[in-house]
């Protein structure tokens, strides 16, 4: 069973009578489809509809919840939360000691580690979980990070800055992370707009080289045009946030896509619905 610990994850506290219609008003996830031992990825958003901050978000018990994020915005996110409160009967605090273990694979089982675990329903086929506690070792985070790019699973700071990229661009359209049949929350109008049009344009992509990749925020292009730009990498293999028109073209036109100087080829998750569209831009407009 591989596993890996997490060192760079913190773990925010949400609990109290109002906590669960406090989170609901606010962030893309629907609480009303999150069940116990399972985690759903969600953010908070601008009221742009840009991603401020993401996470993946577990019941802890009656109107307590888990949010698991990047230990580096942590703080700005607590602050961000409290600010939001009013006057809501919740309270909000982040964990002293931020242990996350995450273990894959169809026999994927935490029973090595002291805490119950949740299942990450970001991913389809293999099951995930993820476990908050004591670990017996560190595991492998090369490996975690494989597996990870391999289903397609962009994550803020690796793959796509905060601030920078809507729900649908890094897919949390797709993995449970928006809820389309909620109420109101907190740049609800923008996602709601872009789902119903379907003019998402920019989305995650699985890249593939002959060579190793280059750095990530290398910008991917077409006869010197950008067209998207790559994130986390492991070897050959890595994600990019790109627009999809852009690379049907160059795909439909057989024009190279370059990573830096690396040949690339750039295709869609397997479990993603969406398609590259039936018509693209020409090749000119690139």
């Amino acid at each position: 069973m591989p596993f890996a610990l997490l060192k760079d994850r913190a773990l925010i506290s949400v609990s109290g009578p109002d906590a669960e219609h406090f989170l609901q008003n606010i962030v893309t996830t629907d609480l009303d489809t999150l069940g116990a031992g399972e985690a759903k990825p969600g953010a908070l958003l601008s009221p742009q509809g840009k991603i401020l901050f993401d996470f993946l978000i577990s019941r802890t018990g009656e109107n307590a919840f888990r949010l698991e994020c990047r230990a580096d915005m942590a703080g700005d996110f607590v602050r961000r939360l409290t600010l939001y409160k009013l006057r809501a009967k919740a309270e909000i605090t982040k964990a002293d000691q931020e242990l996350v273990t995450v273990a894959w694979g169809n026999e994927s089982t935490t029973s090595h580690f002291d805490s119950a675990a949740v299942v990450d329903r970001r991913f389809s086929g293999d099951v995930v979980t993820r476990s908050y506690g004591n670990a017996a070792a560190n595991g492998d985070a090369t490996a975690w990070q494989a597996f990870r790019i391999a289903h397609g699973i962009a994550e803020s700071g690796a793959d796509y800055a905060l601030g920078d990229a809507f729900p649908h661009d890094v897919l949390l359209d797709e993995t449970g992370g928006v809820g389309f049949k909620k109420g109101c929350y907190i740049g609800q109008e923008v996602v709601s707009r872009m789902q119903h049009r379907g003019t998402a344009r920019r989305r995650v992509l699985i890249v593939q080289a002959g060579l190793a990749l280059p750095a990530s925020g290398t910008e991917l292009t077409v006869e010197g045009r950008p067209v998207g730009t790559l994130g986390s990498s492991a070897g050959t293999s890595g994600l990019a946030i790109a627009r999809i028109d852009r690379v049907k073209a160059a795909l439909d036109a057989g024009l190279p896509i370059m990573a830096g100087d690396v040949p690339v080829t750039m295709a869609i998750p397997g479990w993603a619905k969406f398609t590259f569209p039936r018509e693209a831009v020409g090749a000119e407009e690139i």
